[in-house]
């Protein structure tokens, strides 16, 4: 096996050798441009991958947390112009209608960098490269190596249940208040009322309408119910008295919604 050595780069260097071997980072990859000027600075190089979709690439020659960013700034501008693009760079039939890439080339990527990228919602490939220069040879070889960015973690699935919106009430009076309130319910109408959580509330039907939310907060709840003139609204329960007040509406609200 011959002998090589690793050297390093200007990053002028690591551009020609992307231009004369773009295929060697990924198949089909072509190279189309570098240092196009844009609003932005100038770009480093521009390709166009195996199905016609342009790839915006961002170079390092040392790890750089911040060309995440500045890569984005290219591949904004190439998006808001990409049929401009199609149309300048048209012996590659670049697809206009498809989203572009980006690719991040650097010969390491922080993990603060790689995390941030599993939160993005674009198109982007990261490549370590190193270069290597065989013994009694003056040619220069690139090495790419794609990094696998994570997958974004499964979001939690959030559970509402009655007892834990009872529970977001600090005051343990008022919570025995609402408690009792819930478990009379069911008396109001029976086998037709229906009482189940939704997101911030208590939904509270009859014949499958709802007629009211019970909806917890910190020092009290909110009674949202229509008025005996048929306006929505919400009614504050401190206490046994703020509830005793509210029977009559409430009882009201659900007989109409019964009907």
């Amino acid at each position: 096996m011959k002998k090589y050595q690793q050297i390093e780069l200007k990053e002028s260097q690591l551009e020609d050798l992307i231009r004369t071997g773009a295929e060697l980072i990924e198949g089909g990859l072509k190279y189309v441009d570098h240092q196009k000027v844009t609003d932005k600075g100038r770009m480093d190089v521009l390709m166009v991958d195996s199905d016609k979709v342009i790839v915006v690439a961002e170079l390092k020659i040392n790890e750089d947390d911040d060309m995440l960013f500045q890569g984005f700034d290219y591949y904004d501008y190439v998006s808001t112009n990409i049929e401009a693009f199609a149309r300048i760079y048209k012996d590659f039939e670049i697809d206009p209608m498809t989203s572009i890439r980006l690719m991040l080339i650097a010969p390491s990527f922080s993990q603060t960098l790689i995390n941030r990228c599993k939160w993005i919602d674009a198109k982007i490939s990261l490549f370590m490269f190193k270069c290597i220069k065989f013994e009694g040879s003056d040619e220069i070889v690139p090495v790419f190596s794609e990094i696998d960015i994570p997958p974004r973690p499964a979001p939690i699935e959030e559970k509402y249940t009655i007892p834990r919106h009872v529970q977001y009430i600090k005051s343990s009076e008022v919570r025995k208040i609402l408690d009792s309130l819930i478990t009379d319910l069911p008396n109001w109408k029976k086998d037709k009322i229906l009482i189940e959580p939704i997101k911030y509330s208590i939904s509270v039907k009859v014949g499958g309408k709802v007629f009211m939310y019970l909806s917890p907060r910190r020092d009290k709840f909110l009674v949202e119910t229509y008025n005996p003139e048929g306006k929505w609204v919400g009614y504050s329960v401190n206490s046994s008295d703020d509830l005793n007040g509210l029977l009559d509406i409430m009882k009201g609200s659900m007989e109409k919604k019964s009907k």
